[in-house]
């Protein structure tokens, strides 16, 4: 080393090169900065947040966008999924243009949604019935 780089180095110690110092405090919180914010953990949080926020954000349109009342337009929203449950939020039957009315609910297309209660009665299965055969003549099935 020269005597000019030993005296600038004497004078100007953060010019000296990287190799040679130790890193500052600055430097270091950096670093950890740095990696905090491109830790794999981090980064799937944010990725799996996005359907959440544009989910909240569809809804919050929709509610402040809706003809109706808040709570009635969450309910309509909620008779899209079908006429259970319509029936379950009260909303059936609907008539074309109010609150609960979805063609895609209308089966006869009268312009009335859900308009029978389905016959749960019917889907249950009577526990008088004999028990049914199993098909096939194999030992390992019980009938």
């Amino acid at each position: 080393m020269s005597e000019l780089q030993t005296l600038r180095q004497a004078l100007y110690p953060e010019l000296a090169e990287p190799a040679q110092r130790a890193p500052s405090r600055r430097q270091k919180r950096a670093v950890r900065t740095r990696a905090r914010a491109l830790s794999p953990l981090r980064i799937v949080m944010l990725l799996a947040s996005i359907p959440v926020l544009t989910a909240t954000t569809a809804l919050g349109v929709f509610i402040r966008t809706s003809p109706y009342e808040p709570e009635l337009a969450l309910r309509h929203l909620a008779a899209l999924a079908g006429c259970e449950v319509a029936h379950r939020v009260g909303l059936a039957p609907s008539h074309v243009g109010g609150p609960g009315y979805h063609a895609r609910n209308d089966a006869d297309l009268d312009g009335i949604a859900c308009d029978a209660l389905p016959d749960l009665a019917a889907m249950i299965p009577a526990r008088d019935a004999p028990p049914r055969q199993q098909p096939g003549t194999a030992k390992f099935v019980r009938p």
